[in-house]
């Protein structure tokens, strides 16, 4: 199945933001969330930013970084399931497909790593 990545991380990025203006916006909920949505929408930003890299060495940049913001996701996701326990089973949902992300941002990484030798 053929799925176009860049359109795919934009839509992750649309689930966690109107996800998120659900939770309750209690004293210890509040900073997770404003961490949660900056990592998850900086991903598709800046894999918008890849697809329009200058040089490979550009792309390759930008790949690390939507790398390290789709862990640090899963990250502040497990801290709001922490925080919000009767949010589990729809944080649950968003951590699997930011860690599918992972897993894809991972393969492109080890793959540019392969180019290099």
């Amino acid at each position: 199945m053929m799925y176009d990545l860049e359109e795919r991380t934009k839509k992750f990025g649309k689930n966690m933001v109107e996800y998120l203006r659900e939770i309750p916006l209690i004293v210890v909920a509040k900073p997770l969330v404003s961490q949660c949505i900056r990592s998850a929408t900086s991903l598709g930003a800046n894999y918008c930013e890849a697809n329009n890299a200058s040089s490979k060495k550009d792309f390759k940049n930008k790949i690390f970084i939507c790398r390290k913001e789709t862990q640090e996701t899963k990250y502040w996701i497990e801290m709001l399931a922490q925080a919000c326990p009767q949010q589990k089973e729809k944080l649950r949902v968003l951590w699997k497909e930011a860690h599918e992300l992972s897993l894809i941002f991972n393969k492109i990484s080890s793959t540019l790593r392969k180019d290099e030798k």
